[in-house]
């Protein structure tokens, strides 16, 4: 079964092709800084055993921009995974929103993709990347059956006490105002990595996806009990342009004295806070450029971005009643050591201790970081979002 997977982020398109029942990806790529005028593409084949790579730089504007870029490179004719696009039979893609009413993976029908449409709200700067990503896919793959594997299925476990605010009944019933969480495809497959490689099916897990957006997971024995991002992707962990946390009367002051619109907040909370607000880079490269220059600003973000990992560590082992270990992933935490670093700085009374050496070495696959005699395991442990779409995907279409 040829399968395209497309995870669409807020700045980046990956994308793995498989065949199954094969799990190796036959070719993966990568489009980002969508959005910045140094747009990246960079798109890797297996040919004759041997991996080549093609990379481009350039200005690519938004995700169906960078679609169709793909495309072109799926169907070029000395690098072609696909003859034709007919010869394509799935296309799962990463939906970050699926509310209450798509909590499965699921055959994309019209009725699908108007809720996706409706849901555009609640996840402002994913949803309709996704939409559009679908639309340009059924357009270039007319034959394949497009699957939307949601990143809130995995939150769907959460109890009441943990997804429902403090706010009149009505606003949960009538309008479906509630904790829905994000990342669930990535957060279930680095657990359950993790639980094999523990060797422990029971395990409490704290899992910590870092990337241009950032969430974390309270996870035991596979069951997720609490997630950092809340109604929408904005809540929780200091993100690239996202703010995380913050006091609602911020808002109120700022539309009561400063004359705010709704728009201005949500481009000022969703698109120039986080790092972006802090640094004025969302790329954490960026800034990890900048501390090394001596700029002080820089390091304080990353105390900030740090300090808030620090204080969800915390609140998710009382959560739990204990932890086994803790569990760094997706862009930023699997390769940014610092940042590692200092989430696990003066974290002993949790048995957090990190092995230094170990943290800045660059090995593939799993791997600990916490020092030898350290009672909670810190593990990297890399995310692999395709594989876990596919997979969902394969299974749905066999049934």
């Amino acid at each position: 079964m040829n399968i395209l997977v497309l995870n669409s982020g807020s700045s980046s398109i990956k994308y793995q092709f498989f065949q199954f029942p094969s799990t190796e990806p036959v070719c993966t790529g990568l489009v980002e800084r969508i959005g910045l005028e140094n747009s990246i593409i960079t798109h890797k084949i297996n040919v004759s055993g041997t991996e080549k790579v093609i990379k481009t730089e350039g200005f690519i504007a938004n995700h169906e921009q960078g679609m169709l870029e793909v495309g072109k490179l799926l169907t070029r004719a000395d690098i072609a995974v696909l003859q034709d696009p007919s010869e394509l039979e799935v296309v799962g893609h990463r939906i970050v929103q699926g509310g209450e009413t798509l909590t499965k993976t699921t055959i994309i029908t019209p009725e699908v993709k108007a809720e996706i449409k409706r849901l555009f709200p609640l996840a402002p700067l994913h949803n309709p990347g996704h939409y559009k990503g679908i639309e340009v896919s059924e357009q270039m793959f007319k034959k394949a059956v497009q699957v939307a594997v949601f990143d809130t299925s995995f939150h769907q476990t959460l109890p009441a006490k943990a997804y429902r605010y403090a706010v009149p009944e009505n606003f949960y019933k009538d309008l479906g105002i509630r904790v829905y969480g994000f990342h669930g495809t990535s957060h279930k497959y680095v657990s359950e990595r993790a639980m094999e490689y523990l060797n422990n099916p029971n395990a409490r897990l704290i899992t910590i996806h870092l990337g241009n957006g950032c969430s974390m997971a309270a996870v035991k024995a596979g069951v997720c009990l609490d997630t950092s991002m809340g109604l929408t992707p904005l809540d929780g962990l200091v993100m690239g342009t996202r703010c995380g946390n913050i006091d609602p009367s911020v808002l109120l002051y700022l539309i009561e004295q400063e004359g705010y619109t709704s728009e201005q907040l949500s481009n000022l909370l969703t698109k120039q806070s986080g790092m972006v607000g802090l640094t004025g880079h969302s790329d954490m490269r960026d800034i990890r450029k900048m501390i090394e220059e001596g700029n002080a600003n820089a390091k304080l973000a990353y105390e900030i971005y740090a300090y808030r990992i620090k204080k969800f560590i915390g609140s998710y082992t009382a959560a739990l009643n204990g932890l086994d270990a803790i569990i760094f992933t997706a862009g930023v935490g699997e390769n940014d050591a610092l940042v590692r670093e200092m989430a696990c700085r003066d974290m002993s009374y949790f048995g957090i201790e990190i092995d230094l050496a170990k943290n800045s070495e660059r090995v593939p696959g799993i791997r600990e970081i916490n020092a030898e005699d350290a009672k909670t395991k810190i593990l990297v442990v890399p995310t692999n979002e395709e594989l876990e779409i596919a997979n969902q995907c394969y299974a749905l279409l066999k049934a």
